[in-house]
């Protein structure tokens, strides 16, 4: 059985609901899956995973929570090489820049995404819902 571990920081709940829905989809496909904030998370704890899915909002302007999130994913970036991760987050403004700069460092890093990543506008809706079930059960 594969382990997943879903790591996400949440503002509005908008990406605790993608998380919620990750894991849903990746014990759906027969994984173990942790769910776990930015505080329970470092670089130490990547090799207890088979895959991660790392859930972030956009915020201001289109960058990752600064205070939380962004220091455990740079704490985390130095040790993803070859490590199987998906991404996933909800925004509200802008086109997705955030998204792509956070693919782009994840690239650099050496890490493998597994599928494309799913964004949300605002609250996930029924298609948001599904496609983060599917990115759950691709890490599954």
């Amino acid at each position: 059985m594969s382990k997943i571990a879903v790591v996400y920081w949440s503002g509005t709940g908008n990406t605790e609901i993608m998380a919620q829905e990750v894991a849903a989809g990746a014990k759906a496909a027969g994984a173990e899956a942790d769910v776990l904030t930015p505080s329970d998370f470092d670089s130490s704890k990547i090799s207890a995973y088979d895959a991660i899915a790392f859930g972030c909002p956009a915020m201001g302007a289109e960058v990752l929570e600064e205070a939380e999130f962004e220091p455990m994913w740079n704490e985390c970036e130095g040790s993803l090489s070859g490590v199987k991760i998906a991404l996933f987050g909800s925004y509200g403004w802008g086109d997705g820049e955030w998204m792509r700069t956070w693919e782009e460092s994840a690239g650099n890093a050496g890490a493998i995404l597994a599928c494309d990543s799913v964004m949300a506008n605002e609250e996930p809706d029924d298609e948001a819902k599904t496609a983060c079930r599917n990115l759950g059960q691709t890490l599954a």
